[in-house]
């Protein structure tokens, strides 16, 4: 599935359309649970949506998504991280960017300056204010993950509110005036007491939960004893990579992160 963002329609409007629609944060699926998600001709509810924001093209098909008040008939609010679970790639991102795009939406629809009702703007993903000309952009909060290794180990962490005595790599947000390196740092520093050398870029991941860019890196013990940080981890330990605790799944960045590290691990010799 290749995907085109746009701000605005890209040429004529396709017969059929992918709707991203949401009632209170919740997407919304067939409410016959054996139907999928799947492109339609624009539903009544299109035009009396509470926000509707083009997307762009998923297979030469136009995206919306709308913010609607309750759910249509024969639909039914699902929450966004179980409707992505399910998805392929390319919608559980088509998925993400409408969250975020009616988010925004919604949290700007007042002057952030002067508290002046804001105006969207033509041409480009803005709400501008009329009096003070403030203008308001889709918010992303860049934030640093970082699987931790020494030889046939990885350091793994759970934080109070994970489900399943669920283990994943350490993660936190990056702070103003400081590089994803510098939050590495710090982060792994401060929430397990170690230190860490020979970081290695991974790969991102946009999380909509609610506007987070993950960036992802490994990084190699290089001194100092687990010391949980109390009020941020339940419990940090080092792990055997073959013999994990329970861990994300691949719908995650971390899940492919740990799942990528260890299999890189085993094929170094010993």
């Amino acid at each position: 599935m290749h995907f085109i963002p746009a701000v605005s329609l890209i040429g004529e409007p396709t017969l059929q359309h992918w709707c991203l629609s949401f009632v209170e944060g919740k997407l919304l699926l067939p409410a016959d649970e054996a139907r999928l998600l799947a492109p339609l001709p624009l539903q009544s509810w299109h035009h009396e949506a509470d926000a509707r924001h083009y997307l762009g093209r998923l297979d030469g098909l136009d995206c919306w998504a709308l913010r609607l008040s309750a759910a249509p008939e024969g639909w039914r609010p699902v929450p966004l991280r179980a409707a992505m679970m399910g998805f392929p790639e390319a919608l559980a991102g088509l998925a993400s960017r409408a969250a975020q795009v009616l988010d925004w939406d919604r949290t700007h629809r007042h002057c952030g300056v002067c508290g002046t009702a804001t105006e969207q703007q033509a041409g480009e993903r803005a709400r501008r204010c009329p009096a003070c000309g403030h203008s308001a952009y889709p918010r992303i909060s860049p934030a640093m993950m970082a699987l931790v290794w020494r030889p046939g180990q990885l350091l793994l962490a759970r934080a109070p509110h994970f489900v399943n005595q669920m283990y994943s790599a350490l993660a936190g947000f990056v702070e103003a005036g400081e590089s994803l390196e510098a939050c590495i740092h710090r982060e792994v520093a401060e929430e397990v007491g170690v230190q860490v050398d020979q970081l290695r870029y991974y790969g991102s991941q946009s999380w909509p939960f609610p506007n987070s860019l993950m960036v992802a890196f490994t990084a190699r013990w290089a001194g100092g004893d687990i010391v949980p940080q109390a009020s941020e981890i339940e419990d940090a330990q080092w792990f055997d990579i073959d013999n994990l605790p329970n861990i994300p799944p691949r719908f995650s960045i971390s899940g492919h992160l740990i799942r990528d590290t260890v299999s890189a691990m085993r094929q170094q010799p010993a």
